[in-house]
């Protein structure tokens, strides 16, 4: 514990003295541009405590544009205690007037991993340790229809380098497909409603999209599948600027479905309390909620209440053995103006299954 108090003080002080020094420069210069370079840690219950280096570049293509929202672009590179490496790098640009949308996400990971088996009835007991490294691709432009009305394209890929496991485990004992090396490419369309305020902590709007993406031989994929995914946010402004932020999500596919590319609950942004891929599956539903209060200076509370649930058809997505969470935390703002916090959230789920998470934005 007091290894913890203390890497916090020295993180936050780092972040204050940045976030003070950039803002001042912008004050100064009114530039449109702002940003940050820092050491980070973060913690989680997939990784335990990682360490490296986080940089965050917020800006505007036009500085007399006022109707875009602040792009954003942001890297991070962090190796864990459990040998973990993660390198990424993703954004949000918001050419002017919002004509167009594009957000990206490139990264390579190198994870020692868990594996439950697939099913919502997975025991504690079947736990098992495998290794991945995978290289990902995904890039989403959408253009704008009318109003905050967009339609989009989107292009996703991922390479699969290595899978280590153990033979005669779960995976070989299930059938698991994609436990060896593999690539998919696929393309799809969406159609997004987004009428959110702020690319990282809305107070107010709504967000509506659905999307597919089918996975094809004739663009390079080892398999022929399809998944939609449903996405519904709304951020209700409360009394003092407290916020009440809702979530509605589904993951659904179809075909022959690799591993990574399955349904996946629980994680930092999904169903805190939960170990990321605790339970796996073609589909899923999940619905969170979370209650944002401000405090004072830079510093903010929350309290969340999660629940969902995976399936391999779509009527078993039912009450059946639905999975719940439910937790809170606190949050340290690195950029008042853009609401980019820091956030150390912990989430408890059924039976044994909790966890801590230090990491950089909110969960949705």
């Amino acid at each position: 514990m007091p290894k913890f108090r203390f890497c916090c003080f020295y993180l936050l002080t780092i972040f204050l003295v940045n976030s003070q020094t950039t803002q001042a420069q912008a004050d100064t210069t009114r530039s449109t541009r702002s940003a940050l370079i820092l050491p980070l840690a973060l913690r989680s219950i997939e990784t335990d405590w990682s360490f490296g280096l986080a940089g965050s570049f917020t800006f505007r293509l036009s500085k007399a544009d006022t109707a875009a929202r602040t792009s954003n672009l942001q890297a991070l590179a962090l190796y864990s205690v459990r040998r973990q490496f993660i390198s990424v790098l993703n954004g949000a640009t918001y050419f002017p007037g919002e004509r167009y949308i594009l957000n990206h996400q490139l990264s390579y990971s190198y994870f020692p991993d868990k594996f439950w088996g697939l099913g919502k009835l997975t025991p504690d007991s079947n736990e098992e340790n495998y290794i991945f490294r995978q290289y990902y691709i995904y890039l989403h432009l959408q253009r704008r229809l009318v109003g905050k009305l967009f339609a989009g394209l989107l292009y996703e890929y991922q390479r699969l380098l290595k899978i280590d496991y153990l033979a005669g485990g779960l995976f070989d004992r299930q059938d698991v497909t994609g436990r060896y090396s593999y690539a998919v490419s696929g393309l799809g369309a969406s159609l997004t409603y987004d009428t959110r305020n702020n690319a990282f902590a809305s107070d107010r709007g709504t967000l509506m999209q659905i999307s597919f993406n089918n996975f094809l031989p004739a663009l390079g994929s080892d398999f022929r599948y399809t998944n939609v995914v449903l996405d519904l946010r709304k951020f209700i402004p409360l009394h003092r600027r407290q916020v009440l932020a809702l979530q509605a999500y589904g993951y659904f596919t179809a075909g022959e479905v690799p591993l990574r590319s399955l349904a996946s609950l629980g994680g930092a942004t999904n169903m805190r309390g939960y170990y990321d891929g605790r339970y796996r599956d073609k589909n899923q539903l999940v619905f969170q909620s979370e209650y944002r209060v401000p405090l004072f200076w830079r510093l903010g509370a929350v309290v969340f209440a999660n629940a969902g649930n995976v399936a391999g058809r779509l009527d078993e997505l039912n009450l059946h053995n639905v999975k719940y969470s439910y937790g809170g935390g606190l949050r340290f703002a690195l950029n008042k103006t853009e609401r980019l916090n820091i956030r150390v959230d912990y989430g408890i789920g059924q039976g044994t299954s909790r966890g801590f998470y230090f990491q950089l934005g909110e969960a949705f």
